[in-house]
């Protein structure tokens, strides 16, 4: 059964949006409302009045058609707008301007304020996503070392690769001697301390052990390929290891 503006319930999937970008739900009370106010523009208080009556009895018509009742909500968010509508024209007389209605700019300004704050995430997650696909790249031409310097975020955009590719055994070897170094950003203590909480175990092991292995006086560069490989087989065991070199180290007052 159609309604008065020509708008069938029906079921209705999801709104699709770009491939791979998730799904974006309809909110169908929110499109009764705009249809409410789309129509009420420019009414009388008594023609606002008709066109309730004309909804509530369309609305009693449809409790008999059940694909009707499975709308997503629009219907009784209609009605419940139709009213609002009424009461306000009661009160100033009209003609309805939903221009000036509070009520409707109010819900406009959060709008843009959520476009504007879910358009920031996307930028966010985008830039996570480039940097992921530099730090691979580097990798994977051999140029992720030393001079590569980390950044704020880079921990976020570590969690985006994929584990069974092979470069990502060097990206992290590069987080663990810049976290060992205190290299780039994580020569600030609280980085460190977040990074704690956003790398994966393995790298915050090895990390560890680079640093209790160059306390000790030990020469440490690029051929340390061991450390990796304990890391990655048993990051606890590893950590542990680092700790015991630590208390060794400042047991012979080699602690700096």
């Amino acid at each position: 059964m159609n309604t008065s503006d020509g708008w069938r319930p029906r079921r209705v999937p999801e709104a699709r949006g770009r491939v791979g970008a998730p799904r974006t739900p309809i909110d169908y009370a929110k499109v009764g409302r705009s249809s409410v106010r789309r129509r009420a523009r420019g009414m009388t208080h008594s023609e606002a009045v008709a066109a309730l009556e004309g909804a509530e009895q369309q609305a009693h018509l449809e409790r008999r058609d059940e694909s009707a009742a499975d709308d997503g909500g629009r219907r009784a968010a209609e009605l419940a707008e139709w009213q609002r509508v009424v009461q306000l024209l009661a009160a100033t007389g009209g003609p309805y301007d939903p221009d000036a209605d509070v009520v409707v700019q109010e819900e406009l300004a959060e709008d843009r304020r959520r476009e504007e704050a879910e358009q920031q995430h996307r930028q966010e997650q985008q830039q996570l996503a480039d940097r992921a696909a530099e730090l691979l790249a580097l990798a994977g031409a051999g140029r992720l070392d030393r001079t590569v310097a980390s950044r704020p975020g880079d921990e976020a955009a570590r969690a985006l690769l994929d584990d069974y590719d092979y470069r990502v055994l060097a990206v992290d070897d590069w987080f663990a001697r810049a976290l060992a170094d205190r290299a780039g950003h994580y020569a600030d203590p609280a980085a460190r301390a977040a990074a704690v909480g956003s790398l994966p175990a393995s790298v915050r092991a090895r990390a560890a052990l680079l640093a209790a292995l160059a306390r000790t006086g030990a020469p440490v560069d690029d051929g340390l390929e061991f450390v990796g490989r304990l890391a990655q087989a048993d990051p606890d065991a590893t950590t542990a290891l680092a700790a015991w070199l630590e208390t060794a180290a400042a047991v012979k007052g080699g602690t700096a």
